[in-house]
């Protein structure tokens, strides 16, 4: 389970963060580390701070986007201290474990965001994501530096992963083991990657806007609460193939329509 989670840092302005949370994923046994866009680098505060963590820092992946961090991922779940304008579901740390517990084993990547030191993750990072966990702290005292909460979330990792490895153990039957599925089976296919489901959503805008459902030019809320929709099915890699299969199926019947309204019209002009 734990070779599965990603821990992605947006736009980490401190070296000392960056060095504090491989420690706190170390300590875990969480070993794959994600910085998007970083304004520190990896330095010798860095390297101190990780206290022999450094293999960590130095197999850290960098990359320019968010997009491009969870592009593989069947599972994004985005650290939130505040309520947003658009109700997202959302969790508590232990919810969060459960449910990567639930699809890790499985071959899904599963990937933890966390924000910018002072701000945090913007709305529209926040809504790439598939769900939002909210760690519960004093309202009196809330504010959380980046390397504690990473340090809270990658413990309830490691203690639903050892759960696993307890079950596992002792032969637990496979109705109960399956318990968190909600079906009681193993899926058919992966869930479907961050990426995936990107061009979904990007088929969908393009077939609502072909068939005049979607006015590109006052498109209000509507793509934020598809994506909302469509993030918590939880989709896997057939759903989205068929669903994009309906949608190019829809645009073709679309233009013929509307090659027939044009020939109809320019018969009439005669």
């Amino acid at each position: 389970m734990l070779d599965n989670i990603l821990i992605v840092m947006v736009n980490t302005t401190h070296s000392g963060n960056i060095g504090a949370a491989a420690r706190a994923m170390k300590n875990m046994g969480i070993s794959r580390l994600v910085l998007v866009d970083p304004k520190a680098d990896i330095n010798e505060e860095a390297l101190q701070r990780s206290s022999r963590a450094d293999d960590i820092l130095h197999q850290a992946r960098t990359v320019a986007t968010l997009e491009e961090a969870i592009a593989d991922c069947g599972l994004v779940v985005g650290t939130s201290a505040r309520s947003r304008y658009i109700p997202w579901p959302l969790m508590t740390p232990r919810q969060c474990a459960a449910k990567a517990a639930e699809v890790a084993p499985h071959n899904n990547q599963v990937a933890l965001v966390f924000g910018r030191e002072s701000s945090g993750l913007t709305n529209d990072e926040l809504h790439l994501c598939h769900a939002h966990v909210h760690i519960p702290t004093d309202e009196n005292f809330s504010s959380l530096n980046v390397s504690q909460a990473i340090q809270v979330l990658c413990y309830e990792m490691r203690l639903a992963a050892l759960e696993l490895d307890k079950a596992a153990a002792v032969d637990q039957p496979a109705e109960a083991a399956e318990e968190g599925h909600g079906w009681g089976v193993d899926w058919d296919y992966e869930l479907a990657s961050h990426g995936e489901l990107n061009g979904l959503l990007q088929h969908m805008e393009q077939t609502m806007v072909d068939i005049d459902f979607l006015d590109p030019n006052t498109p209000k809320q509507l793509m934020s609460r598809m994506r909302r929709l469509y993030q918590r099915a939880g989709m896997d890699k057939m759903e989205i193939n068929m669903m994009r299969g309906m949608l190019a199926a829809v645009q073709r019947q679309a233009n013929a329509l509307k090659a027939l309204q044009g020939a109809d019209s320019d018969g009439d002009s005669h």
